[in-house]
């Protein structure tokens, strides 16, 4: 994955470039401080992916977006967001980004964050003030396990990591998500984690081993 970052201070690009290329699949093509240099640096450097800050200095991070994408649609942008504000996420997604991850996240996360939201198998944001677990999976229709699973996936938790949180299978953790994407009315991982992220319902399912230790 080649990658450019945006970010208006350079301590955190420092930091960023530090992190992904340590996981030594990513290679860092650029660094960008203000708005007005992304679009000459990703026609030069070519990158495949860009992670940007929401607040970059020279212009909207948003209006940002639209014009990576309109003059290179095939260029995947990944927002990395201060806090878990839901407008501030939910509006990302609109204007096209792959991904949200919080500054937050543990730097050894960060790597398999960004190959997921590549990927489209996750949106990446946490923290979102969840909704009542009760009203929403009565809303829905969904029991509170397909909720839990939804929800985690949204979290940008892999099958294989629910399953050994939940303690059940993979096979059940897909049994599940089959149901889910019924329910809700969608076909894909991708768009069951747009639903819950955007109802604040992403979470780290509780039911883990530690939790059951006596």
């Amino acid at each position: 994955m080649k990658v450019l970052l945006a970010d208006a201070h350079p301590l955190v690009l420092a930091g960023l470039r530090a992190i992904l290329e340590a996981d030594g699949s990513i290679e860092v093509v650029g660094e960008a401080t203000h708005a007005s240099e992304l679009m000459p640096l990703i026609t030069q450097a070519e990158p495949d992916t860009v992670l940007m800050g929401t607040h970059l200095p020279g212009g909207d991070a948003l209006t940002s977006v639209d014009r990576i994408l309109a003059a290179h649609p095939s260029v995947n942008v990944v927002m990395l967001a201060n806090d878990a504000d839901p407008a501030t996420i939910q509006a990302a997604f609109r204007h096209g980004a792959c991904g949200v991850i919080l500054k937050a996240i543990d730097p050894r996360d960060l790597p398999a964050a960004m190959r997921q939201a590549v990927d489209k198998t996750a949106f990446h944001a946490s923290g979102l003030p969840a909704l009542s677990e009760t009203a929403s999976a009565e809303d829905a229709g969904l029991t509170t396990r397909e909720l839990e699973i939804v929800g985690a996936v949204a979290s940008g938790h892999s099958n294989r990591e629910i399953a050994r949180e939940l303690w059940i299978s993979e096979p059940t953790v897909k049994f599940h998500l089959t149901n889910a994407y019924r329910k809700i009315g969608v076909s894909n991982r991708t768009e069951a984690a747009r639903w819950a992220l955007e109802r604040g319902l992403q979470r780290t399912p509780p039911d883990t081993a530690e939790d059951r230790k006596p």
